[in-house]
């Protein structure tokens, strides 16, 4: 699962503080904007796996991070060949995946409540300008606990599709998937209202 669940562990990447994880992603998410070339990437691409064995949570899990990507890799291969070169397609979209990947490896080797709790101390510096630590760690809890709600949904549905014989149909995915997504949002909208986060 994209974003996926915690996975519990020992290892120095699970024992390392929340807020130091942040800070690594976010300078190492920008030093890959400047990693243009094939070689960078590559460096790169060996230094994110060596962390996944480092943290040994599983190649099932690795790899769960990395599969819902598939199809959006080989749109961005094509269009980047087609406006580009093949070069700068496989550095473009390995940047891409390696993003997502670190970004996920900090999901499973760190609780989600050690992460908003990290966040919000990292955003208490700009409360004068007006940022609610607390309300924007809670809506970046709500968006992380919806992805797996959201794939859940769409796993349902796939399978009744297939159930009924209409897995070539769009109309038979999409229109459900908008309905218990909208659905999934009214629920959550309540359930804030009813405690007074309405606003």
């Amino acid at each position: 699962m994209l974003t996926g669940a915690y996975v519990p562990g020992r290892s120095v990447v699970h024992r390392a503080p929340a807020g130091a994880k942040l800070a690594v992603l976010a300078v190492a998410c920008t030093a890959l904007v400047f990693a243009r070339t094939p070689l960078w990437v590559g460096v790169a691409g060996a230094v994110v796996v060596a962390l996944y064995v480092l943290a040994r949570v599983g190649r099932r899990a690795a790899w769960g991070q990395l599969r819902p990507l598939r199809w959006l890799v080989v749109v961005l291969m094509v269009i980047q060949v087609l406006v580009a070169d093949l070069p700068t397609a496989v550095t473009l979209t390995a940047r891409l995946v390696l993003a997502v990947a670190l970004a996920a490896l900090v999901t499973l080797t760190t609780r989600t409540t050690d992460l908003m709790a990290a966040l919000e101390r990292g955003l208490r510096p700009f409360r004068r300008l007006g940022v609610d630590p607390a309300r924007v760690s809670l809506l970046m809890s709500l968006a992380l606990r919806s992805v797996p709600v959201v794939a859940g949904i769409a796993g349902r549905i796939r399978e009744a599709r297939w159930a009924r014989g209409r897995e070539r149909s769009v109309r038979a995915f999409a229109v459900p998937l908008v309905v218990g997504v909208l659905r999934h949002a009214d629920a959550m909208g309540e359930a804030l209202q009813a405690r007074g986060l309405d606003d």
